[in-house]
């Protein structure tokens, strides 16, 4: 075999390379993307049909301080029964939208149960075992940095105050970030405990953690976000102000 055939042959393995690592890449960056957004979309679709259908019931707004009751009201009110257990997400199908203005007015993924590879393809996943939106608790939530849809992309950009509006059909929870983003390893489970460590939170409260890959293509560190309940308003009474615009 000649000196010049051997460097033409190389040339086109190498051409052939470079052609399936360019349409890799697109595949990658672009088509996971599309399908992620059109995954998305009907999820959300879905979401708000059933909410049409059968909506689900609302979730108790946080307590407000009021007066103690005098003995004789107390001695004459009767305990009122407790309120029907809600009913458990199923596992890979959404039960919320989340909202986030710092990453665009436009800014709406589903929220679905579990944190499994082909859940967080169709949008953000709940950490199961965590708290439902407005409970007390942690609601603790995971989406991508890069690939399928880039939902997280702008992770680093949330500033504390930032709001992060969750909507599961009756109520829109409203979270305020309390820090920048915290860097930390994926075994760090504590970030989504009912307190989570590192959040600077005391006690029991009604906290939301958002995490994603670190960095951002890689996923050997996370990125944390953490935020507390700071306002709730039935969906009946509109958007709420952070999302008006």
């Amino acid at each position: 075999m000649s000196v010049r055939l051997v460097v033409r042959t190389l040339s086109e393995l190498c051409i052939t390379v470079g052609a399936l690592i360019i349409l890799f890449v697109v595949y990658f960056l672009f088509w996971t993307g599309v399908k992620a957004a059109d995954a998305a979309e009907g999820e959300i679709d879905t979401l708000r049909s059933h909410w049409a259908r059968e909506p689900v019931a609302a979730s108790p707004p946080p307590p407000s301080p009021s007066p103690s009751p005098s003995p004789s009201a107390s001695a004459s009110t009767e305990p009122s029964a407790p309120a029907p257990d809600p009913s458990p997400y199923r596992d890979g199908k959404p039960f919320a939208t989340m909202h986030i203005p710092r990453f665009g007015s436009g800014w709406e993924w589903p929220v679905l149960e579990n944190t499994e590879v082909r859940t967080l393809q169709k949008g953000l996943g709940h950490y199961s075992g965590t708290a439902r939106p407005g409970d007390t608790g942690n609601f603790a939530v995971a989406g991508h940095r890069r690939t399928y849809g880039d939902p997280f992309k702008d992770f680093p950009k949330l500033r504390p105050g930032d709001a992060v509006v969750v909507n599961d059909g009756t109520t829109w929870f409203t979270y305020r970030i309390v820090k920048e983003p915290h860097r930390t390893v994926p075994t760090d489970t504590a970030v989504v405990d009912p307190v989570p460590r590192g959040s600077g939170f005391e006690g029991a409260g009604r906290y939301l953690t958002l995490t994603t890959c670190e960095p951002e293509w890689g996923s050997s560190h996370r990125l944390i976000a953490w935020a507390h309940l700071d306002a709730t308003r039935p969906v009946s009474d509109g958007k709420p102000p952070e999302l008006a615009g």
